[in-house]
């Protein structure tokens, strides 16, 4: 029995060294730099638990050309469980981890730039949790934690402009790599910059060095007086220069391509908003018990502009090209000025719309705006718009178009003046009202009318129920 032992294990023995041989004949003919360390392990795994090998020596490696000789099959692998089990130890590190990319910002849209991290390296976050904000053209956008985990690191720097897909942040689901990764990461921040200090250091006192030695060569002429009336700018160290925003650069572009394009001519009347504020503090407790949110008057301005823009058709229209675009809907932008800068959020179809859905809806609108969570989609289209520069105490002004409208209203602050009604002077609340128009494509007498409009229904709230 022992006899028989001894032969198999010699037997065995001498199978390896042949295997090993063989291999040692393919190695010299294949080129080392591309065979990966993988396909070795592979090899020796195969040897010591395969039965039988057959032309073993005919195997292509993985990472080799393929013109060395004919790949052949091999016989009775156990490939299955061994494999398996080879693959797993090798893709633990990459499974462990996600990345946090940026995610898609709107058809308009294709890049912005990372605002800040809300995080830091080593921080745990949960699913959906925001990572970081990345700046657009219109709004700030979140980049979410796809998994729960810890930073393990940031791949991207604040400032930096980001496509969507692009890697922001590596997020490990069991929170290993993170010690290992943050102590590198301050290490680098805190020793280069000494190092650079320190040559800088031993450079400057050359730099001063120099003018000293020429200065007992020549004597330089002193420094002009300056006169007491001599303009004195304040010195560079009170001044501060902060990078301008998307969002501003991208306001100014827009308000700039607005007065090259347009034709713009504004157009004033005044409004005595005596009915439309009786109107409201009539019926205002009634308005929120029903509907449950204030009466403004940004809803009576938003009807009376609906009422005025079916009856001027052409204030609602566009050019395109060579021609003119009208539309049979009525889709409100209201300007919103925010810390951030100055958005547009739309009300869709506002002619379908009763005062509560307006007033809803320019408050959800409104609140989203204010604290970064308005979407492009309720930013995108309308076909008019609403400044209400009012509510900052603003007397009277010549807004600008909102590219590629036709026309914007301007309302202003209200403010008690004499009025002569029935021939006596009495005080009266008075609002002066704008229009700039696109003078291209309206001419005077619709703008007038239009406004004439406007005047006429915020005076006298009943011709909207009697449409007169």
């Amino acid at each position: 029995m022992l006899g028989v032992l001894r032969r198999k294990a010699i037997s065995s023995a001498s199978f390896t060294s042949c295997v090993r041989k063989s291999l040692h004949t393919v190695r010299p003919a294949v080129c080392k730099s591309r065979i990966p360390s993988a396909a070795a392990e592979e090899i020796s795994l195969l040897t010591r638990q395969c039965g039988h090998v057959r032309n073993f020596n005919q195997l292509v490696l993985p990472g080799c050309s393929s013109n060395l000789h004919p790949e052949r099959a091999v016989t009775n692998l156990c490939s299955s469980p061994i494999l398996s089990n080879w693959s797993r130890t090798f893709c633990t590190n990459s499974g462990d981890t996600v990345d946090a990319v940026v995610p898609y910002m709107g058809e308009s849209i294709s890049d912005g730039t990372l605002a800040k991290f809300l995080k830091n390296v080593g921080d745990r976050v949960e699913v959906d949790e925001p990572i970081a904000q990345i700046e657009t053209d219109k709004v700030t956008i979140d980049v979410t934690s796809p998994e729960a985990g810890v930073i393990q690191k940031f791949v991207a720097k604040e400032g930096d402009t980001v496509e969507p897909g692009n890697k922001v942040a590596i997020i490990s689901k069991s929170g290993e790599g993170v010690e290992y990764v943050v102590p590198s990461e301050k290490s680098s921040e805190k020793v280069a910059p000494p190092a650079e200090d320190k040559k800088e250091e031993k450079a400057k006192p050359q730099v001063e060095t120099t003018p000293v030695k020429e200065k007992p060569k020549g004597s330089s002429p002193p420094p002009p007086k300056r006169s007491p009336t001599e303009l004195q700018l304040p010195p560079k160290e009170r001044e501060r220069r902060v990078p301008m925003t998307r969002l501003r650069k991208r306001v100014a572009t827009r308000l700039k391509d607005s007065q090259n394009t347009f034709a713009l001519l504004t157009t004033f009347n005044e409004v005595d908003m005596t009915n439309l504020m009786k109107l409201r503090s009539d019926y205002k407790d009634a308005f929120v018990e029903k509907h449950g949110v204030k009466l403004g008057f940004m809803s009576g301005f938003v009807k009376a502009a609906v009422s005025a823009l079916q009856n001027q058709p052409i204030v609602n229209a566009v050019i395109d090209g060579d021609d003119i675009i009208y539309r049979d809907y009525i889709d409100i932008s209201i300007a919103v000025g925010t810390p951030k800068g100055l958005v547009v959020p739309v009300i869709r179809n506002a002619e379908q719309m009763n005062f509560a859905e307006i007033e809803k809806t320019i408050n959800t609108l409104a609140k989203k705006a204010n604290d970064g969570s308005i979407s492009i989609d309720e930013m995108a289209g309308g076909s008019f718009t609403i400044s209400n520069g009012g509510v900052y105490g603003s007397l009277i002004s010549t807004p600008i178009i909102n590219p590629p409208q036709s026309a914007i209203l301007g309302m202003h602050s209200i403010v008690s003046r004499p009025m002569v009604v029935g021939g006596n002077i009495v005080p009266r609340p008075m609002m002066y009202i704008a229009l700039t128009y696109d003078h291209r494509l309206i001419d005077g007498r619709e703008a007038v009318f239009f406004l004439r409009r406007i005047k006429d229904v915020v005076e006298d709230p009943r011709r909207l129920l009697l449409d007169v």
